[in-house]
């Protein structure tokens, strides 16, 4: 993509899924970058670990916490561009630790701003999430829509997110939030219902834990949300903008389950694991984007199908199977 090479960029969360996959475009791309990662004992990259050595040769890692402000502000030093997707994302967690949540999320988040403010970064590119509109009262969810947060994981992301805008408003800081909807793809936690129900069919599972069926989600395949990052930081015109991330279908979980199964060529049944399940007046039912804004401003629309993106997720997995535990959620 034009106008990201010789760039010095920054990640913030690329140890994770979505950020490893956006650290590799990156490098490909020709920008210089400068990959953040959690600090640990262990001085793991995450899942920069599992990149092909010539990315992780190309890479400045810098391991730390974005809940610090003087080294987010040293990170940030001379960066061009910044794509900040360090959050706490797990939302069942988020009920258990919420304060946990407030400081990564909204402290970090506010870290990443003023790091950028006082460098005069070019680009701030900030990641939202379709869980901010909560169950939405019309369909397809626009820009517009009102946030509804029915998790303490959507509370921080909602005030993340208005921070973040409150920063182009208040300070000319250059904030564009994107808003993806349901990614997925190979490196994705178990702790989504695509991977978990995979991981299981491949361990030869009769009998797939999962939680509810009949919610709806817009599942996009994870470099499809690279592809809109890498845009929406090379395009001029949408400087304190929000754009959505989606497919504009919202297929149910049955759907999607059904689907993986044909994928697999396996006859499995479902059973409901308690521990799946959201508090019901904190399930969200469904969520369906309008990719329109995104297609008009970015030149972007997803180009992977969900069949495809399935069977990509599942070699993977396949091929990566000694790193998951298909009993993650039997005691």
């Amino acid at each position: 993509m034009s106008g990201i090479a010789n760039k010095t960029v920054v990640v913030t969360g690329a140890d994770g899924f979505i950020g490893s996959h956006l650290t590799e475009r990156l490098v490909r791309d020709g920008a210089k970058v400068r990959a953040v990662g959690l600090y640990n004992s262990q001085g793991s990259w995450g899942w920069l670990d599992e990149t092909p050595k010539q990315v992780r040769t190309s890479i400045d890692m810098r391991l730390g916490d974005i809940r610090d402000a003087e080294w987010v502000s040293e990170v940030v030093r001379d960066a061009d561009i910044v794509f900040h997707l360090a959050a706490l994302i797990a939302i069942p967690y988020s009920y258990i630790a919420p304060r946990s949540f407030v400081e990564t999320n909204v402290v970090g988040t506010l870290n990443v701003l003023e790091a950028a403010r006082k460098r005069s970064v070019q680009r701030v590119i900030h990641t939202s999430t379709s869980e901010v509109y909560g169950t939405p009262a019309t369909l397809p969810i626009r820009e517009t829509h009102p946030l509804n947060a029915q998790s303490p994981y959507a509370a921080t992301k909602v005030a993340a997110d208005q921070l973040a805008l409150s920063y182009h408003r208040s300070f000319n800081v250059p904030v564009t939030v994107l808003r993806p909807f349901n990614t997925f793809g190979p490196r994705q936690s178990t702790r989504a219902f695509l991977p978990s129900a995979l991981i299981q069919m491949l361990a030869g599972k009769k009998e797939i834990s999962v939680g509810r069926l009949d919610t709806k989600r817009d599942l996009t395949f994870v470099t499809d949300t690279v592809d809109g990052f890498v845009r929406a930081a090379t395009t001029e015109n949408v400087v304190g903008e929000v754009l959505q991330l989606g497919t504009g279908r919202s297929p149910s979980i049955e759907e999607v389950f059904q689907a993986a199964a044909k994928v697999l060529k396996v006859n499995v049944t479902t059973v409901t694991d308690p521990r799946r399940l959201r508090p019901d007046p904190s399930e969200v039912l469904v969520l369906q984007s309008d990719p329109t804004r995104a297609e008009q401003t970015l030149g972007w629309k997803a180009q992977i199908s969900l069949e495809e993106g399935i069977e990509r997720t599942a070699f993977w997995l396949k091929e990566n199977f000694a790193k998951y535990n298909p009993d993650y959620f039997h005691e």
